[in-house]
């Protein structure tokens, strides 16, 4: 079997004697990985090179990558394969063996593109690194797949840039899935100096490392141990985050914390054997294995959407209009303006609004060009994309059109009608709704072949997913089309049958429903407010429920129960707040942390229990109704395979990698088989294999 990723060594000669550079390279073009067999070729070859260093036939020796990439981390299959407690320590060990022999020599790291995870963490083991300008990204992003940084990431970089920048790259980037360029590197102290890219780096980087071994540069070290409190401090301020993510399901962020706390006063020795300990455990964990087939989902599945049509059917797409002019219309115009690089034309029902949607267009814009997103250049290129009307007639000529008009089925209806005819033949008509039947909108048109859904999810510009659906009448050039549009979107499809709510918002609002129903049979709102937090969602169901709108979401539950059910419970408390303007948490705008309003048990209690449900009552109960509802979507055949329902969960509502999105977690917490007699998943999927 070919290795993924080789090792090679070179004798450089420089004015200050001989360098051993070693260059890891990744092979058929991939990036270089850190597998079993190339963390044994690596130690090998440092061996020998510490030897040469010894004996006096080098100098130095130097880690490298290839052009565009230094190393990508650990080989997370092979990782996600280890089956015994013996193979994760013997990973976590020789890494730090590595980690040794580098941090022990003369060593420099040139950084010549990115460097992530275990790589970034070879880097950190040698006592200089130069990075070059176009180095990007850096990152040690484990805490957020369900590890931590154990070759020495934990006790190295807190005492090389300080606690508060290594936690900020250890823990809280990751979370927001954020990451370092060079330049960023460099102010942080992670880089010791950044030279010209390219062809350029090795010549310039070698330079920098003949003054550095000759004295005439001495890059400056700060002892951070000798600060207590700024340890304490950095550590403090996120331990009430970790801890709560550790509450959820996610203990990689607390571990790493842990580690970070105790680099201060451990010594080498000690912090390494802490981190295998770490790491062991977590490699070790079916919390890792969800995370890693979640991250599989997010990466393999989300580029290659199955069920989709062949490519060869896509209409090429020339010519966008929208019908609507508010908030989603005007952030979708930005989207395919600035993605698919072709004029959008807004419509609605009069000039005001059309103006009112021109604006909100030009002040997203501006938004991108404050940031640095767009220079003023391609700033003003995106403006002059994006028109409005009030004339349907200046949307002859699109080549697709999507309605983002207020989420009522007549209303969409008319206005499909209504564009029908001034479109030509091949237009494909998309609709954004969320939770209406497609099928039923296209009813009364000449085509409805043409139709397809097309949904976005909120905030258009951050969220990643897009649903589409195909009803009976379908054609797969439309199809086809939409998966094309979605893709030159930079967003990720799932395909889905046309059924109420399609996939997420049939789950999401199953959730909110059962949470919802404990609340009308007594269930105080301060513990259904906690009650999930064993799921580790991204925020609480009343938080979410204000997010989305008291209003919107029981519209959606009241259509969902229409048409599925009265599994979707009747909520007269939530009906009680839309009627008089109220709001689910103290905050208008709502984050995970806004805090739930204390006065809102009075809005329900219709139905009280004798004994209302505690708050591991109203887990289990959400549980069930999500295994439940899992089963029944799959049985309607909304998706062919449950791995669409776990990538997108986690791309549209952001469900954590770490419970694999919902399937893997309802098998890990045995619901699944409790509820439906079987599992979701088979064994060893998303949990560890059998050994």
């Amino acid at each position: 079997m070919t290795p993924t990723t080789t090792i090679s060594v070179e004798n450089v000669s420089l004015a200050t004697g001989t360098l051993a550079l070693v260059t890891m390279a990744g092979t058929d073009g991939r990036p270089a990985t850190l597998g079993p067999e190339s963390i044994a070729a690596l130690e090998e070859a440092l061996a020998a090179c510490a030897a040469r260093v010894h004996d006096g036939e080098v100098t130095a020796v130097a880690l490298t990558g290839t052009p565009g990439c230094f190393a990508a981390g650990a080989d997370l299959r092979a990782v996600g394969s280890m089956a015994r407690v013996e193979d994760a320590r013997a990973v976590a060990e020789a890494g730090h063996r590595i980690v040794t022999l580098l941090r022990d020599l003369p060593s420099f790291a040139l950084l010549s593109g990115l460097a992530l995870g275990g790589g970034l963490e070879l880097a950190l083991a040698c006592r200089y690194r130069v990075a070059a300008a176009d180095t990007a990204p850096l990152g040690l992003p484990e805490t957020s797949l369900g590890l931590v940084p154990g070759w020495g990431g934990c006790y190295l970089l807190p005492r090389l840039v300080g606690p508060e920048a290594a936690l900020q790259v250890i823990v809280d980037n990751p979370a927001r899935q954020r990451t370092l360029d060079a330049q960023q590197g460099l102010d942080l102290g992670l880089v010791d100096s950044v030279q010209r890219g390219g062809d350029d780096f090795r010549d310039g980087a070698l330079a920098w490392v003949t003054e550095v071994l000759s004295g005439a540069i001495n890059p400056a070290r700060t002892d951070h141990t000798s600060d207590a409190g700024a340890w304490e401090q950095a550590v403090s301020a996120r331990r009430p985050v970790v801890a709560r993510r550790a509450e959820g399901g996610a203990p990689a962020p607390l571990r790493a914390l842990e580690l970070v706390a105790a680099a201060r006063t451990a010594s080498r020795a000690e912090g390494f054997a802490a981190e295998d300990l770490a790491l062991t455990e977590l490699i070790m964990s079916d919390q890792l294995r969800a995370g890693l087939y979640a991250f599989d989902l997010t990466r393999a599945r989300a580029r290659r959407p199955a069920g989709a049509p062949s490519e060869e059917l896509a209409r090429p797409v020339r010519r966008v209009g929208l019908l609507g002019a508010g908030l989603m219309a005007s952030q979708l115009a930005v989207l395919l303006a600035r993605t698919l690089r072709v004029p959008v034309v807004m419509r609605d029902l009069d000039d005001d609004r059309a103006a009112a949607g021109l604006r909100h267009v030009h002040d997203q814009v501006a938004r991108l060009e404050r940031s640095g997103r767009l220079d003023e250049t391609r700033a003003e290129e995106l403006r002059a994309r994006v028109t409005a009307t009030a004339d349907l007639t200046e949307l002859a000529g699109c080549d697709l059109v999507v309605e983002a008009v207020f989420e009522e089925l007549a209303v969409k209806q008319r206005v499909f009608a209504e564009v029908e005819p001034v479109v030509g033949p091949e237009c494909v008509l998309a609709t954004n709704t969320s939770a209406l039947s497609v099928t039923d909108m296209a009813a009364g048109l000449e085509h409805p072949e043409r139709v397809v859904g097309l949904h976005f999810f909120n905030p258009v510009a951050q969220m990643p997913l897009v649903e589409v659906v195909r009803t009976p009448h379908t054609s797969e050039a439309a199809y086809a089309t939409a998966f094309a549009v979605a893709a030159g979107a930079r967003k990720s499809a799932v395909a889905c049958r046309d059924a109420p709510g399609f996939v997420v918002n049939r789950v999401l609002v199953r959730l909110l429903g059962e949470v919802l129903g404990t609340l009308e049979e007594g269930t105080p709102v301060s513990v259904a407010d906690r009650a999930l937090r064993p799921m580790g969602l991204p925020m609480g169901p009343l938080q979410l429920l204000q997010l989305v709108g008291p209003a919107v979401a029981m519209h959606v539950l009241d259509e969902l129960r229409r048409t599925l059910g009265d599994r979707y419970p009747h909520s007269p408390g939530l009906e009680r707040m839309v009627a008089e303007g109220e709001r689910f948490t103290v905050d208008e705008r709502p984050s995970a942390a806004s805090a739930v309003r204390e006065d809102l048990d009075r809005f329900f209690g219709s139905r009280p229990l004798p004994e209302p449900l505690d708050a591991d009552g109203v887990l289990e109960r959400v549980r069930r109704a999500l295994a439940q509802e899992v089963r029944l979507l799959l049985d309607d055949g909304v998706v062919a395979d449950v791995r669409d329902v776990d990538l997108a969960m986690v791309l549209g509502a952001g469900w954590p990698l770490h419970n694999g999105g919902i399937a893997p977690y309802l098998d890990r917490t045995g619901t699944s088989e409790a509820v439906t007699g079987r599992r979701f998943l088979e064994p060893g999927v998303a949990t560890l294999p059998t050994p």
